[in-house]
């Protein structure tokens, strides 16, 4: 096994050699492994593996002061900076929720945690159990360093070995039939949702997929597939009318929130940004595949939100206007929004 890890290690030292640019978790790819794969064969270098006690070093981070947490999946990036803050850990799901920095984290779905400290960027990094990468803490200038060092100590694991064991169990999602849907309780219960958090259960409940049940929404314009430059849209108004948005990134084992404003929009080759001060977001515009309007009755009106899809039927971005319980969400959104549908409509009937 050692023997092997060496081998991956010299791999990767010849593919950087080739492209000194390329990022890990892209090298991971090429070289056909996950990314913690890779990153563990550093360990007792710039990596030190840490005990995977992730409520108690999370517990800790807000120590660490103003930081840059990051959230991707396969197609976004998504990178807030601020101060982890107001932590609390339950069975199904952990949060963080700060005004910069808001988390909805799922621990049954992590299983490595390592520091890692290159040239003079330290980071805490959480992986699942197949290698990929769950979330990651980057320190700034402006982090204590004096704390991250004592996080380290405090959970360095006894294991500082080059091995590492993968679970690369594939979740198969399986869509029944549309026919043996209950489509006419589903959409009454669509109808008379009272909290936009219910949809899920919703969608559990009576076992469709995500994008199934956009497909099969209740009549009206509870769901509308528009064209897949829609995010560009409506970035592009919303950033132009200072219109304050909630942008939802997520993988398996979290999902991030930036609440605000969104204001530089870049493009560089394939990849659509958003190079804020505090917020960062990288999109790659080809794999989308499914953009959807969608609106969902609470008791605060209408919530209406852009939900982003790639070929394997993914939520890899969720937008909405930004709002709170008992608050009905901004007519400046609701405008934006339709503005979008009117001009990007997709025709399902045709």
């Amino acid at each position: 096994m050692e023997t092997q890890n060496i081998t991956l290690k010299e791999r990767w030292d010849a593919l950087k050699a080739e492209n000194p640019k390329l990022r890990i978790r892209n090298a991971a790819e090429e070289l056909g492994v996950s990314e913690a794969e890779l990153l563990v064969t550093l360990t007792g270098s710039s990596v030190t593996r840490l005990n995977p006690d992730f409520p108690a070093i999370l517990g800790e981070v807000e120590k660490l002061g103003y930081v840059i947490a990051l959230t991707r999946n396969d197609d976004v990036v998504h990178e807030r900076k601020g101060v982890y803050q107001n932590a609390s850990f339950g069975p199904h799901a952990s949060l963080f929720v700060g005004e910069d920095i808001d988390l909805r984290i799922f621990l049954m779905n992590w299983a490595h945690a390592f520091a890692v400290t290159e040239a003079d960027r330290s980071s805490l990094q959480f992986f699942g159990k197949n290698g990929v990468a769950m979330h990651k803490i980057y320190l700034t200038e402006k982090s204590n360093s004096d704390v991250f060092a004592e996080i380290v100590s405090a959970f360095e694991s006894d294991d500082q070995s080059t091995e590492i064991s993968i679970d690369n169990t594939v979740k198969e999602v399986i869509e029944l039939p549309d026919e043996e849907i209950d489509q006419k309780g589903f959409q009454e219960s669509w109808v008379n949702l009272k909290d936009t958090h219910a949809f899920f259960g919703l969608t559990r409940k009576y076992k469709v997929t995500r994008t199934q049940a956009l497909r099969l929404a209740p009549a009206g314009n509870y769901a509308v597939k528009v064209e897949n430059t829609a995010l560009r849209e409506l970035f592009t108004t919303i950033s132009e009318q200072e219109i304050p948005i909630m942008v939802f990134v997520g993988n398996e084992g979290i999902i991030q929130i930036h609440t605000g404003n969104v204001k530089k929009i870049v493009d560089f080759g394939e990849w659509f940004n958003v190079l804020d001060p505090e917020f960062n977001l990288h999109l790659k515009e080809p794999a989308i595949t499914e953009s959807w309007i969608v609106r969902k009755p609470t008791e605060d009106g209408i919530v209406t939100s852009l939900e982003i899809f790639n070929e394997k039927k993914e939520a890899i971005a969720t937008i909405f206007g930004k709002r709170k319980p008992g608050i009905p969400e901004l007519t400046e959104w609701q405008n934006a929004v339709q503005a979008v549908e009117d001009k990007l409509a997709v025709n399902l009937h045709v």
